[in-house]
């Protein structure tokens, strides 16, 4: 929990954050995801000073629960000082205890972010689905809570002017952003209208920018003049020399032979690999051909110019 300190900015974890969204829907499959293809809505976890904490965050807390499908999962919330924003004991349940920093007992308005990422890690942990390290763990956790359709309330927790700031979670605000509008783009959801902190909503602004260019990569039809004029410069590469060449842009495609026979140059035919614009799952095609594609893993269907 960012408070008061600099708050980092940008995209430093974002390899992690794609690999998490193929992690989640490989472990959870296509229907599974789509059935949270509804929010949290922002009534359902509002908390204003004249509730009582308790029976607000039990509330609040029960909300979660439902919204992930957690039935047989009861969460016992307590307060103390502590430098985090909130943990979780992960036990066999049915009874989890999540504490929460006590500056919650008077910034509610932020409660249903901070057990958003506490239940969270209760889902994940009865689906045994972690990565290794704390923080690759802890950005799994921030990209499932947003793409699954609570972790909104995150990336609205954040706030900074010239003498305070505040964000919860190991995202970026930029990051949170980006999960946000892949989850927008997947789910036909306009988040913008849920923010209260206009800082969450450039920061939603620019992450959608970002998650925009992921359908703008060669091979897909979208792409811009100059990334499809590399690409047909790299296919001849590949073609000639019948090696694997990626694009210069952090190796989003790559070539490779089938062993088929009937390409040119050596080995079978060209084929280019590249990650799909909504879940990252890698998709092969003929290269030379313009195609529609269809993902095995979210089945999104791509127009591609291979």
């Amino acid at each position: 929990m960012a408070d008061g300190g600099p708050v980092q900015h940008g995209y430093p974890h974002l390899e992690t954050v794609r690999s998490a969204i193929t992690a989640l829907y490989k472990r959870l499959s296509y229907d599974t995801v789509h059935t949270f293809d509804t929010s949290v809505a922002p009534a359902d976890v509002a908390f204003s000073d004249q509730d009582d904490l308790y029976l607000g965050v039990q509330r609040v807390a029960r909300e979660m629960v439902r919204h992930l499908r957690l039935p047989d999962a009861r969460m016992i919330v307590s307060f103390r000082e502590m430098e985090h924003a909130a943990y979780v004991e992960l036990a066999a349940g049915p009874e989890y205890f999540i504490e929460l920093n006590d500056r919650f007992r008077t910034h509610r308005r932020d409660i249903g972010a901070a057990l958003a990422h506490e239940v969270m890690h209760v889902y994940l942990h009865r689906l045994d689905l972690e990565f290794p390290g704390t923080r690759d763990n802890e950005i799994l956790t921030d990209t499932a809570t947003t793409y699954l359709g609570a972790g909104w309330l995150l990336l609205d927790a954040y706030r900074e002017d010239g003498a305070s700031s505040q964000k919860l979670g190991y995202l970026t605000p930029e990051e949170f952003g980006y999960v946000l509008a892949k989850r927008a783009i997947a789910f036909g959801e306009a988040p913008e209208t849920w923010f209260t902190s206009a800082q969450a909503y450039t920061a939603y602004t620019k992450g959608l920018a970002e998650a925009r260019r992921d359908e703008q990569q060669p091979p897909l039809t979208a792409a811009g003049w100059a990334g499809r004029r590399r690409y047909a410069k790299d296919r001849r590469y590949a073609q000639d020399h019948g090696s694997a060449e990626g694009s210069p842009r952090g190796g989003s495609y790559a070539f490779s032979r089938d062993g088929s026979g009937g390409g040119s140059g050596s080995g079978g035919a060209l084929r280019v690999s590249f990650p799909c614009p909504t879940c990252r799952q890698r998709i092969r095609v003929p290269a030379g051909r313009r195609i529609r594609a269809r993902c095995g893993l979210c089945r999104t269907v791509v127009e591609c110019d291979a």
